[in-house]
C-alpha cells in the first residue's frame, strides 16, 4: 500500500489562503498533499479593494471582483475549497479543526499542515443601535453586495464613520451614488496613518466634493424607528441618515488562533517567523490576521493590506511545498482616491518616528503632475519625514490630484533601502513634460528635507 497524501488545511479562502494553497499545490501533487480550503463566506480569491469601487458604481458586476472561481481551485488545481464552511474550534492536541456547515452541522478535518489566513476584522462600536438595519460594515464581498442591495432602495443620506481608508472611499462611493454624506471621525483630521497637517488637506478635498465632515466627535449611539437605522447621534448633533457605514479600521482576526495557544504578540496578530511560520509545529499563519515586522521602525505592527496578504501566502505555500523564502517585513505604503484626489504614505508618520527613537524632520514642498504649462497638470504636496541626526528618509505622504499618488513607491523604494535625502536628490529619474517638471517633485522634496537638514545643523 503506497503511504497516505499529507494533509494541508487551509483557514480563509481570499488573498492568504489560496495563495499559500496555490503555490503549495505548484510544487507538491494530490498525491504527495491533499489541500482542504474552508471560507465562511460565500464568495472566495476576491478583491476585497475594489469593493468601494463597485459600490460606487466604478466596477460594473461583482464578477469582476472574483479572481479565481472555486470550481478553478477544484478542478486545475485539485484544492477542495468549501465556501460557507466555518472554522469555530483549532486542536493542536489531536491535530484537526472544527467546521461548521451552512447547515449548522459541525465535523473535524484532521491535518498536518495548517495556514491560518483568517484575515482582519473591522471595529464595531458597542453603542445603541449599531445592530439596527442600515448600519453596514464593509470587510467582506458578502457585504459590499448587501450594501449594493441597499442603494437600489434609493437612499438620501449616508452618514459615514470613520475617516480612515475604508471611511473616505466609502464616503467616495456614496458621493458618486448621489447621496447627501455626512463622515464623522473622533480625531481632529481624518487619514490618522498621516500627520496632521496633511490629514487637514484630506479633510478639505472631502469638503471640495460636498461632504459634511465633523471632525473630533465621537459617535454615541444610532437612533432607529421600526429596527431600522434613522440617524447617527454625536456629543455634538444628530445626523439623519438613511444608512450608516462604518470605517472605524480593523484588527488582526486571531482569537480562533489565540483560543488554540498559537501565540499572538503585541498586536494582536500571530507571531510568525519570515517564512511564516508560527511558534507551534506544523502552524503557519499569513495575512491580515499576522503581525507584521516594520523595517523602519523595526517594531510590530499589524496592516491589513492586500499586497502583504498575498505576498505572505505565496510565502507560506513556497515553504510548505518544499521551497525556500521568506518575507522581509513592510513599510506601510498605500494609496487611496478621493474622486478626483488622491492620498499616499509610507514609511513612518512624524509621531511614529519621534516613538521610534528618531529625531524627525519634516517638510512640505507644493508642485504639479507635469510640467506646469503642460495641459492637465494637477497640483500636489509633498511631505518627507527625515532623521536628523543621519539624513535618512524616514517616512513620506502625498496629497494631491491626478498623477500624484503614484510616486510613492519611488519614496518607498529609497526607504526600503535606508537612502538618505541627499542621496534621494540625485536619482536618475525619468522627465517629460507629460509626466512630470524637470524636477520630478520627489526630487524636490528630497532636495528641501536635505537643506532643511544643514540648516538645522549650521551647514548651509
Amino acid at each position: 500500500m503506497g503511504t497516505l497524501a499529507e494533509r494541508l488545511v487551509v483557514i480563509g479562502g481570499d488573498a492568504a489562503g489560496m495563495s499559500a494553497a496555490s503555490q503549495a499545490r505548484r510544487r507538491r501533487g494530490p498525491g504527495d498533499l491533499r489541500i482542504v480550503a474552508f471560507e465562511k463566506g460565500a464568495h472566495a480569491s476576491y478583491s476585497a479593494c475594489g469593493i468601494p469601487y463597485l459600490v460606487g458604481g466604478e466596477v460594473s458586476d461583482v464578477e469582476s471582483l472574483i479572481s479565481r472561481r472555486p470550481e478553478v481551485f477544484r478542478d486545475e488545481l485539485d484544492i477542495d475549497l468549501r465556501l460557507r464552511s466555518e472554522v469555530v474550534e483549532i486542536d493542536l492536541d489531536r491535530r484537526a479543526v472544527a467546521v461548521r456547515d451552512e447547515r449548522g452541522g459541525r465535523g473535524w478535518e484532521p491535518f498536518d499542515q495548517l495556514v491560518v489566513a483568517t484575515g482582519a476584522v473591522p471595529a464595531r462600536p458597542d453603542l445603541p443601535g449599531a445592530d439596527a438595519e442600515g448600519v453596514y460594515g464593509v470587510q467582506t464581498l458578502d457585504d459590499g453586495i448587501a450594501l449594493l442591495r441597499a442603494l437600489e432602495d434609493e437612499p438620501r443620506r449616508a452618514v459615514v464613520v470613520g475617516g480612515g481608508y475604508i471611511g473616505l472611499e466609502m464616503a467616495e462611493a456614496m458621493v458618486r451614488r448621489g447621496l447627501e454624506v455626512s463622515l464623522v471621525d473622533a480625531a481632529e483630521q481624518p487619514m490618522g496613518t498621516l500627520d496632521p497637517d496633511m490629514g487637514a488637506l484630506v479633510a478639505d478635498a472631502l469638503r471640495d466634493l460636498g461632504v459634511k465632515v465633523h471632525l473630533g466627535e465621537r459617535i454615541e449611539g444610532f437612533e432607529e424607528s421600526g429596527g431600522r437605522v434613522t440617524a447617527a447621534r454625536t456629543e455634538n448633533r444628530t445626523l439623519p441618515a438613511d444608512l450608516v457605514v462604518l470605517g472605524l479600521g480593523t484588527r488582526p482576526n486571531s482569537a480562533l488562533a489565540e483560543a488554540a495557544g498559537i501565540p499572538v504578540g503585541e498586536t494582536s496578530g500571530i507571531v510568525t517567523d519570515r517564512r511564516m511560520r508560527t511558534p507551534v509545529e506544523g502552524v503557519w499563519a499569513a495575512g491580515d490576521c499576522v503581525e507584521n515586522f516594520h523595517r523602519v521602525s523595526r517594531r510590530p505592527v499589524a496592516i491589513a493590506l492586500g499586497t502583504h496578504a498575498n505576498k505572505q501566502g505565496r510565502v507560506a505555500g513556497i515553504n510548505i511545498g518544499g521551497g525556500h523564502a521568506s518575507f522581509p517585513g513592510v513599510v506601510g505604503t498605500a494609496v487611496s482616491k478621493i474622486c478626483e484626489y488622491e492620498v499616499a504614505r509610507t514609511g513612518l508618520t512624524t509621531a511614529a518616528a519621534e516613538k521610534a527613537g528618531f529625531e524627525p524632520v519634516g517638510g512640505i514642498v507644493e508642485s504639479t503632475t507635469r510640467a506646469g504649462y503642460y495641459p492637465g497638470a494637477r497640483q500636489m504636496k509633498i511631505k518627507t519625514i527625515a532623521d536628523r541626526g543621519t539624513g535618512r528618509l524616514l517616512g513620506a505622504q502625498i496629497v494631491g490630484q491626478e498623477g500624484a499618488a503614484k510616486r510613492i513607491d519611488a519614496l518607498a523604494v529609497a526607504i526600503w533601502h535606508e537612502m538618505t535625502v541627499e542621496e534621494m536628490s540625485g536619482l536618475d529619474l525619468s522627465y517629460a513634460p507629460p509626466f512630470a517638471p524637470v524636477w520630478d517633485p520627489v526630487l524636490i522634496a528630497a532636495r528641501k528635507a536635505s537643506e532643511h537638514i544643514d540648516r538645522l545643523d549650521g551647514k548651509a
